[in-house]
């Protein structure tokens, strides 16, 4: 299946020369939803992940379903301030300033190992700062799995050698 056909490209969003890439228009199509969802499973079914870690907010729309698939636990990680229980945090830059990324402190056991799923790779800043946080419980990071990558922005060479799974590359 040809997953790039169902993904909207929208010029000058959210601001001029960017081609915003929009998975809605993927996620609201059952079939091909589950088909990227197995063909990730199919993918790391048997490798002894314990975990699935997904950012906000799309990373819960590829991690939660792939960890169901899975059968095993989903781990949220959630802008700064939005976690009720105690947590870590670690920063990163954005664009025009700087943000945080926070886990629960007991999300994550040592030695546990975790795999990261997000919709999109782009420079890596998510999700370097979200190996970050798996880091710092002690957990062990195995791969990341993106729905899209974005390959001329070289995110990739942010995750230190972590093996990575894209389904769709641009």
């Amino acid at each position: 299946m040809n997953f790039k056909e169902h993904i909207r490209v929208i010029p000058d969003f959210p601001q001029p020369g960017i081609r915003f890439k929009d998975i809605t228009t993927l996620l609201n199509n059952g079939p091909v939803y589950k088909e990227v969802i197995n063909r990730f499973a199919d993918h790391y079914r048997g490798k002894g992940i314990d975990l699935i870690a997904g950012p906000e907010a799309r990373g819960f729309v590829i991690g939660a379903p792939l960890a169901y698939a899975l059968g095993i636990g989903f781990v949220p990680i959630r802008k700064s301030g939005k976690l009720p229980g105690e947590t870590v945090e670690a920063g990163y830059d954005l664009e025009y300033g700087k943000d945080k990324l926070a886990v629960h402190k007991d999300a994550i056991g040592a030695g546990q190992r975790v795999l990261i799923a997000d919709d999109l790779l782009a420079t890596g800043g998510t999700i370097s700062t979200t190996i970050n946080l798996v880091n710092q419980l002690q957990g062990e990071v195995v791969g990341a799995a993106f729905l899209i990558e974005l390959t001329y922005l070289n995110g990739r060479d942010k995750l230190n050698g972590i093996d990575v799974m894209s389904l769709i590359q641009y």
